[in-house]
């Protein structure tokens, strides 16, 4: 540890996490690190949940505001949210627990556009922040901060926090010191500027993280691994959804309105990303480049293949064998990967001016294109938005993927009316399901419905949708956008009543 912590003054600060986690008091605003399971703080947090139950035993409860990049890990908000440590969290989540906690009203929960986050916590909207506690891979001797496995809002943290709590991760890779580009030059109107990206390769920024140190108030040493959640394997769902992206690529290339080596690519996390990434493998695409928010199994098989020359993100997201991979051999990965904080990675004018290809899961889609990514059945949210609405909009193409249904054939991912709107039918090019793919570009509502029912539709489910349409074909208040009002979120009604959409 010595090696990884070379400013004298840091190495003095050195502590363990209990002595660390009582610096946080009950109240406080607290940004922590961490994006998709990478780079959170380990030691930190599980000591400041064994605080929280020793204050609600003593009949002292204790909570803090949770900030974050994105989703984290179980020794981070599982472990506070089991104790009932969290008043407030956002901007992202995907923990068990904590997901119940806030569906049962016991932790509130602000979702956000990740792209969004800096700059509200910059304008003070939550509160200001009283601590940051953040991990890295190592301090230089000028006090500078080297980045581990993800950015996320780091940057921002170590800014707007009053005191810095900083874990030192020496399992986090030696090669990973210059694979980040951290940029300085965000403000808020009128002062804002332009971000100088053009191309996907460009650096802007510093490969360093900025803390003066005098407000540094502790650091950890730990040894503990990124914990990243296992991807469901590749099944034949997947394999067709990705057949069917491949295919769109392909005609899209040959009607010469993408290049041969494709435009930047945007893919969320998980089976189904990761069958696209697959299948890209032997497509005959080559040169590829990716700006995105994380870098995933599929992207670093591209990476080694030679077949994706750069990729730009804010985070690994990494199972467990690939990122024992990607630790042995990150030197080689250091010039072809860039990890920028999030508000840069998402930025929507860097977006819009690479013209980004968006791939994203969702819940379900409705009829006319509009999309629900974080709700089940209106009210449960699953996880949030994420950064799929920074993509989505300012996409060259957006793209939503899903099975066409869900829990055995009882939920279909195609609805009259989706039960919460996250991205409309304006920010919505192509929908994709194991039945087909509908491009929706340049179609009338009406025009889209006939196409979203015969080509992503389960055929059990065709029926059903188009009796609706039919229907409200002859009776709804106008033939634009024709819906039943009393019928259309009938179907979420009856999977709530009796466990299945179907009649």
């Amino acid at each position: 540890m010595t090696g990884r912590i070379r400013n004298r003054e840091l190495a003095a600060m050195v502590m363990d996490a209990d002595a660390a986690a009582s610096l946080i008091g009950s109240g406080d605003n607290v940004g922590m690190s961490g994006f998709t399971g990478a780079g959170y703080p380990k030691e930190v947090p599980g000591a400041l949940a064994k605080r929280v139950a020793m204050a609600e035993a003593r009949g002292e409860p204790m909570k803090v505001g949770l900030w974050t990049g994105a989703s984290t890990a179980p020794e981070l908000d599982g472990v506070l949210a089991e104790v009932e440590g969290v008043e407030m969290r956002l901007p992202y989540q995907s923990d068990p627990v904590t997901r119940a906690k806030i569906n049962d009203g016991r932790m509130d929960y602000t979702d956000i556009h990740l792209s969004h986050v800096a700059q509200q916590v910059w304008q003070g909207v939550f509160g200001e922040l009283d601590v940051a506690v953040v991990e890295v891979s190592g301090v230089t001797e000028d006090g500078r901060l080297i980045p581990s496995s993800s950015i996320g809002n780091n940057k921002t943290w170590l800014e707007q926090a009053d005191r810095v709590i900083l874990e030192v991760n020496s399992w986090q890779s030696e090669h990973l010191e210059g694979m980040h580009d951290v940029y300085y030059g965000t403000a808020l109107p009128p002062n804002r500027v332009p971000v100088p990206i053009t191309r996907t390769e460009d650096r802007i920024g510093v490969p360093y993280l900025e803390c003066p140190v005098e407000k540094v108030i502790a650091v950890v040493p730990t040894e503990a691994p990124d914990r990243n959640s296992a991807f469901a394997p590749v099944d034949e769902t997947a394999e067709r959804i990705a057949a069917h992206v491949l295919d769109f690529f392909d005609v899209e290339v040959r009607g010469g309105r993408l290049p041969n080596e494709l435009l930047p690519l945007q893919s969320g996390v998980g089976n189904v990303a990761n069958a696209v990434l697959a299948g890209l493998r032997d497509a005959p695409f080559d040169g590829m480049t990716a700006y995105t928010e994380v870098i995933q199994d599929g992207m670093l098989d591209l990476l080694e293949s030679g077949k994706l020359r750069m990729a730009s993100a804010t985070a690994f997201s990494l199972s467990s064998a690939t990122v024992d991979r990607f630790n042995r051999n990150a030197g080689q990965f250091r010039d072809r990967i860039l990890l920028r904080p999030q508000e840069i990675s998402n930025h929507p004018e860097v977006v819009r001016r690479l013209g980004c290809l968006a791939m994203n899961g969702i819940v379900e889609a409705d009829l006319y294109g509009n999309i629900n990514s974080t709700h089940l059945m209106g009210s449960r949210i699953q996880n949030g938005i994420g950064g799929s609405g920074d993509f989505a909009r300012n996409a060259h193409v957006s793209i939503f993927v899903t099975p066409s249904v869900a829990k055995g054939g009882a939920i279909s991912a195609i609805v009259p009316m989706v039960s919460h709107v996250d991205h409309t039918e304006h920010d919505v090019d192509v929908i994709v399901t194991e039945q087909g793919l509908a491009d929706l570009r340049g179609l009338s509502p009406r025009r889209r419905a006939e196409l979203v029912i015969e080509r992503c539709a389960h055929p059990d489910f065709r029926p059903m949708l188009r009796d609706y349409v039919g229907r409200a074909m002859e009776s709804a208040f106008g033939k634009h956008t024709p819906h039943l009002l009393g019928e259309a979120l009938s179907w979420h009604q009856r999977f709530v009543d009796t466990g299945t959409m179907r009649r």
